[in-house]
């Protein structure tokens, strides 16, 4: 089958691989019509991570089932179904207590699995025709079938899950302002769900003109960082007090506020900034225990320089962590099949397998108004 595989830094190429199998009595092979490109997949496109040339990339995939397992028990072939990102057993103690991004049993030596990830597991990505999806009756979230609704239900694998975890780390309620720094694809979702979950007010930072028209049209109030401390903007339009919470949609490629530099802990800092006293920031940007390409020695290492003290005087707290998908795709589904959430405002690019390589370098360079793509290996039945 083709699949999008990774060369070098700055390379992936189309290439014939080997088809996905059956492995175990509780998997299903899915024929993929959608696989999106995510930001933490440039984290392995840039080089920075430990990712080997071969591995095949994609973690947000949807489909229809062509074979099951003898041991699946709620699946058949020719459902529609949106996997997880997370690879996750479902009986662990973490999977029991909700925690699937942490499931103990899916990549041993290491608390969670997901495909097409460096380090996640041996789970083999999506971006590709075929995708072997284990502990299938579990990872499975059935959708109506057709084609309906596609753009929206494939934000289910991850970034729409995500960006509405990063207002449940900040235990966002009706009624709260927040601050979401990054206007990514997952700091959109998250600006679009704490509009869902009734916040006041929702303020979007970034850089990117296109990704701030973007989240002004969906009712947020945008913040160009390069304009001024963003903190600063944020405090003079909360009457000087900060907002109740924020998120941190970015990670550790976080650019300096000139966008000349990366600075890996300056949103961890603006957000101790921008937050009032006593507030809460949700962390659901990217960290990692070391980054070959960090700015700095202790960068490299995953240590970085936060503003801790600031914090304890603040008595703020933070919630960090991937995704637990699983906690929210069913609710969020149902929501856009009632009408309420349509989040594929995002998608600005649905395009065929084949032009994965140059989706990946004009979505790496913020280019030619490429904010989301969805890569469409084949079409639905």
């Amino acid at each position: 089958m083709k699949a999008v595989v990774y060369e070098k830094p700055f390379a992936v190429k189309v290439a014939e691989v080997e088809d996905p199998r059956i492995e175990h009595p509780n998997d299903v092979l899915v024929r993929v019509t959608s696989s999106a490109i995510c930001g933490s997949d440039l984290h392995m496109y840039e080089g920075r991570t430990a990712a080997e040339p071969g591995i095949v990339f994609g973690h947000e995939n949807l489909g229809v089932i062509e074979e099951i397992g003898s041991g699946v028990t709620s699946l058949k072939p020719g459902d529609r179904v949106v996997m997880p990102f997370n690879v996750a057993c479902g009986f662990c103690k973490n999977c029991l207590a909700g925690f699937t991004g942490f499931c103990l049993t899916v990549n041993p030596g290491f608390a969670g699995g997901a495909y097409g990830y460096v380090a996640m597991g041996p789970y083999k990505g999506g971006q590709a025709e075929k995708l072997r999806v284990p502990y299938a009756d579990f990872n499975c979230l059935k959708l109506p079938a057709g084609e309906q609704w596609e753009t929206d239900f494939i934000l289910l694998a991850d970034i729409f899950p995500t960006g509405y975890h990063g207002c449940e780390l900040a235990q966002l309620v009706p009624g709260e302002s927040i601050a979401v720094y990054g206007a990514g694809p997952v700091g959109l979702m998250a600006a679009y769900s704490a509009l869902l979950r009734g916040a006041s007010k929702v303020f979007s930072v970034d850089r990117v003109p296109e990704r701030l028209a973007k989240a002004e049209e969906i009712g947020a109030v945008p913040i160009d960082f390069t304009k001024g401390d963003p903190a600063e903007q944020i405090r003079e339009q909360t009457d000087g007090e900060g907002t109740d919470k924020g998120v941190d949609a970015v990670g550790y490629q976080a650019q300096s506020h000139d966008a000349s530099h990366e600075e890996p802990a300056i949103v961890l800092n603006e957000l101790v900034a921008t937050v009032r006293p006593t507030g809460m920031l949700g962390v659901p940007g990217l960290y990692v225990p070391s980054d070959p390409g960090g700015p700095d020695d202790n960068a490299r290492r995953g240590q970085l320089l936060v503003s801790i003290g600031k914090m304890f005087e603040k008595g703020q707290r933070m919630g960090t962590g991937q995704c637990n998908v699983k906690r929210y795709n069913r609710q969020l589904r149902d929501l856009i099949i009632a009408g309420r959430a349509k989040p594929s405002f995002v998608v600005s690019h649905e395009l065929p397998l084949d032009q994965a390589p140059v989706a990946y370098e004009k979505f790496d360079k913020r280019i030619e108004g490429y904010t989301k793509v969805v890569l469409h290996p084949v079409l639905a039945a």
